[in-house]
């Protein structure tokens, strides 16, 4: 006579053969982990390299990566195994589509950041739900019906979704820095790991993490790519993504040959867990999502104070605030007129440079016309760094986007406050920061420009800030006379440039607060 199993020990004895040969999923190995950054980092540069060098615009670089996408998820769905090659190209697709998805919402139809967080927040959710009530278990090791394959790439797309719009809130929106958000993702992600080696779920804390790389691949890529003006290493976008898919193709390579990530015979999903096993797991869930939830909000409001602290009444709107960014682009309409676009896109990062790093101010401040200029403002980029620039794009392209400035710039300077000098100098601290920065990398020659630059636009707007407070203006100027003197010095000290620098920009922000 048969032996007779029950429900759980017949599931413990069949599914391991199942799993050995239909498993669709790898192994979670070290490898796992440096390819899932990998081609998260590649989700950021290699979409801004289609978007912008190629210049098909955020639409249609969205329309590509969606069809190349899901036409290898189809050969993932076909495939009856795990194959490395086809697995690895889906997550690289899955993560350039996902971070379009977001980008769309936010920069192609104006959807706030926190909205776009709740939403992808609610859907994740609401798929693990879904996936655990069909299934009885989110173990990726489960990965061996069609049902669970479908909820699965829905959750992967999902993470990767949510993991762009939180980042782009934080990093950008609220003005951390893509290096300090890279910083707290990964200090986030070490006490996940250290709790998981304790008694976290693994489950869960594979979960965590999963969707933590992906603000944390965006920051490396963003080093990697911006140019050291910037603070980055300067690799460009299409250096960084062409580093990166090598890197992946041969890890996919290592994979293939040695067969390490794929799940052994013994392995069993973990699908029937004891009672108790599940109330115990189910308290870790509330108490992860509690101390995401008071951490990720407290550090909203708390930041969103800050910027708030920094916008008084006397900036109500725009004004005074687009002078430098006007400039830019005129200096971008100038050499583009010249064919000159080496010096065009020199200018163009400069542009994307402020502009992303006033965001969180301006943004506060007036977030219906902010939307509007940065769609501009793309549109310039994309034309400006295509690798084939077309002249009359670029100036279709920069004479909109200085109409749209300028008219949010007068508009804005006839409704503000005049009466003190308040949130009306922020551009000549910018120039003044970007100085010190040329400085202390002794590169006189930039500061020496910037100084240039700076004495136009303080004298250009002498009468205006002259009038409203000249007190303070003149005391200004005296601190700008000293930086342009010790700067186009013929022998020029770094430190009298440096205390120089520091004064004035000191005497700035008192006069700006």
């Amino acid at each position: 006579m048969s032996k007779k199993y029950p429900a759980a020990e017949e599931t413990v004895q069949v599914e391991p053969v199942v799993n050995q040969l239909l498993s669709k999923v790898p192994q979670v190995t070290i490898f796992f982990w440096i390819i899932k950054v990998l081609c998260t980092t590649v989700g950021e540069t290699f979409a801004d390299f289609i978007n912008f060098n190629l210049g098909l615009g955020l639409t249609l670089t969205t329309i590509i990566m969606g069809i190349a996408f899901f036409i290898v998820l189809f050969i993932q769905f076909r495939a009856k195994k795990y194959v490395p090659g086809i697995y690895w190209t889906t997550v690289v697709l899955i993560s350039v589509f996902g971070t379009l998805v977001t980008d769309n919402l936010t920069d192609g139809m104006g959807v706030p950041l926190e909205v776009s967080t709740a939403v992808f927040s609610v859907l994740l959710g609401l798929t693990f739900l879904l996936w655990y009530l069909s299934e009885r278990t989110l173990s990726i090791h489960s990965i061996f019906t069609r049902k669970r394959e479908v909820f699965y790439w829905l959750t992967i797309l999902f993470t990767f979704a949510l993991g762009t719009a939180v980042g782009d809130l934080y990093s950008e929106q609220l003005g951390f820095g893509y290096l300090k958000t890279g910083i707290t993702v990964i200090i986030i992600i070490a006490c996940v790991f250290l709790a998981y080696k304790s008694k976290l779920d693994g489950i869960l804390a594979f979960w965590v993490a999963y969707i933590l790389t992906r603000p944390l691949g965006a920051s490396l890529g963003d080093y990697l790519s911006q140019p050291k003006v910037n603070g980055g290493l300067g690799l460009g976008t299409t250096v960084t993504s062409v580093i990166f898919l090598v890197a992946i193709l041969a890890i996919i390579i290592l994979l293939a040959v040695t067969r390490i990530d794929i799940n052994s015979k013994s392995e069993v999903a973990e699908t029937n867990q004891p009672n108790g096993s599940k109330k115990n797991v189910l308290t870790q869930t509330i108490v992860v999502l509690c101390i995401f939830l008071l951490g990720g909000i407290g550090g909203y409001v708390w930041r969103s104070n800050n910027i708030a602290s920094q916008t008084t009444s006397s900036q109500a709107t725009l004004g005074g605030q687009l002078t430098g960014f006007i400039k830019i682009e005129n200096d971008m309409l100038t050499y583009v007129n010249s064919n000159n676009f080496n010096s065009a896109k020199t200018s163009a990062d400069d542009l994307e440079h402020q502009w992303d790093t006033s965001e969180a101010k301006l943004r506060k401040i007036d977030g219906t016309t902010w939307t509007k200029i940065d769609g501009t403002i793309d549109v310039v980029l994309a034309a400006a760094r295509s690798s084939n620039p077309d002249a009359s794009k670029c100036k279709v392209a920069l004479n909109n986007s200085l109409s749209v400035l300028n008219t949010a710039n007068k508009v804005a300077a006839n409704t503000a406050s005049s009466t003190t000098l308040v949130g009306q100098l922020t551009n000549f601290a910018t120039i003044e920061n970007n100085m010190l920065k040329d400085v202390t990398s002794n590169n006189f020659t930039l500061a020496k420009k910037s100084a240039d630059d700076l004495e136009h636009q303080w004298d250009t707007s002498e009468p205006k800030l002259r009038k409203i407070d000249g007190t303070t203006w003149t005391k200004i100027d005296g601190t700008i006379d000293v930086v342009l003197a010790a700067v186009r010095s013929s022998s020029p000290d770094v430190s009298k440039s440096k205390s120089a620098l520091k004064n004035s920009i000191s005497v700035l922000n008192g006069a700006n607060k």
